[in-house]
């Protein structure tokens, strides 16, 4: 039964929702929030969503054709995400998007290579090669650390091409990893409870050696040949944040998670510097992650646990520079597993939970719409009180969805401002199966939660 206070919320929820439709000005207002911002962080509420990809796309776009931004960087490893950086700069022998994705072949795979994913690829090469100078061209770069032994791999190939005496040096170095069969979470459960000898000193060791590099090398010179260094050495402080990453990963969920985020934002700022540097202007930065990431970690029930998060890392580096926009929905179909590791599947996703804020979205009876928070008002204060806020990550487990896919949080103080799609569909992989075109039917979801 709705009460009088429900009928309020819904009612300021409609008249602050500004609706979106597919037209070219759907966004209009949105650029005119982010305003004179260098860092936009767009987010998703699960990692295998269609329409989270499309609208981030949709966005990115006009980031980048109207207001002048010169990346995109994602949720994805370093070295993955920099074949993807060198196709869409012409800079690859890659035949097509699709190959370019290649490198994405960690579990979830669907996360990057998918269709949606191309055909944002596709646009960003073909914009790129239709600007006048190569020198404007927008990057799409990794912050993410999973990739410890790929990118020692990146490490040595850069070395034995430039310094074959540093990449023996190296390879010395990173011979402390070898007997772990390029297996991360083996060799962080063996050295995080004293089976196995920390790797600590030498990939410290490794990355100040690059450094140093950096800072005395004067044979290298133009865009390109400072975008390899910068390659080899964003390589080499992913081994060191990775390897203390997997060894703290076995003792506890907010220091590995915190040791995470901090990666991820060191390697914002590191590329910020960079584009800086090399291009002659400051950097403007579209981020794509998950709202868990991308959300200020301060209006959550985890950041009062002690996590922070990338957005709320930003926010406190860069001030109103900053604009986080989160995404949400109600139900419909998410690409997720059900186990880590485990295939993809196209699962239905039970409508939202009485109480949350993606019910109250729902109730609004708008499919699609925009809500800003940074101008207050009638909406922004009624739904300030913390409710539930649902997260899908590449697990979905809807039997346990409250235990498993809830958390309270207070929007308006989390984002600057929210974009909700009612009903959406699941994104398609490049490599489905037939498990996941049949889908999981309706009638297979337990009544309790």
């Amino acid at each position: 039964m709705s009460t009088d206070s429900d009928s309020a919320l819904i009612t300021a929820i409609a008249s602050a929702a500004e609706p979106l439709n597919g037209a070219s000005g759907d966004y209009d207002s949105l650029l005119t929030l982010i305003g004179d911002a260098r860092f936009v962080l767009l987010g998703e509420a699960s990692h295998g969503t269609h329409e989270f990809y499309h609208e981030r796309t949709r966005i990115t776009q006009r980031l980048i054709a109207e207001k002048g931004f010169n990346a995109v960087a994602v949720e994805a490893d370093w070295p993955d995400a920099y074949r993807v950086n060198r196709h869409v700069r012409g800079l690859d022998d890659d035949a097509d998007s699709e190959q370019a994705l290649a490198g994405f072949k960690r579990f979830p795979s669907w996360m990057w290579r998918n269709t949606d994913v191309v055909a944002f690829v596709d646009w960003l090469r073909a914009f790129n090669r239709a600007l006048p100078s190569p020198a404007d061209a927008a990057g799409f770069y990794g912050l993410d650390l999973y990739s410890l032994f790929t990118s020692i791999g990146e490490i040595l190939q850069y070395l034995d091409k430039v310094d074959p005496a540093a990449a023996q040096r190296a390879r010395r170095r990173y011979a402390c990893f070898d007997h772990f069969e390029a297996n991360s979470q083996r060799y962080g459960y063996a050295a995080g409870f004293g089976l196995s000898p920390s790797c600590e000193d030498a990939v410290v060791a490794q990355l100040q050696e690059l450094q140093k590099h950096a800072a005395d090398d004067v044979r290298h010179d133009g865009v390109e040949a400072s975008d390899a260094l910068f390659h080899a050495r964003q390589n080499a402080r992913l081994v060191m944040n990775a390897e203390e990453y997997y060894r703290s990963m076995f003792h506890g969920r907010v220091s590995s998670w915190n040791l995470r985020d901090r990666h991820m934002m060191e390697t914002l700022d590191a590329l910020a510097q960079h584009l800086a540097d090399t291009r002659g202007k400051p950097a403007k930065i579209v981020v794509w992650e998950h709202n868990s990431h991308i959300g200020d970690a301060r209006a959550t029930e985890v950041g009062r646990q002690g996590e922070w998060t990338v957005g709320q890392l930003a926010r406190q580096r860069y001030g109103d520079e900053t604009r986080l926009i989160g995404f949400t929905t109600c139900h419909g179909t998410v690409t997720a597993a059900s186990d880590w590791d485990g295939r993809a599947e196209r699962k239905r996703v039970r409508p939202a939970l009485a109480g949350s804020y993606e019910d109250a979205f729902h109730r609004s009876g708008i499919g699609r719409f925009m809500l800003p928070f940074k101008v207050h008002n009638a909406a922004t204060r009624a739904l300030g009180k913390p409710r539930l806020e649902r997260a899908i990550g590449v697990i979905y487990l809807p039997h346990a969805e409250r235990q498993s896919h809830y958390f309270y949080a207070s929007l308006p103080r989390q984002f600057d401002a929210v974009l909700h799609i009612d009903e959406t569909r699941a994104v398609q992989p490049l490599e489905w199966t037939s498990h996941w075109e049949t889908g999981e039917a309706p009638g297979t979801f337990p009544v309790g939660v």
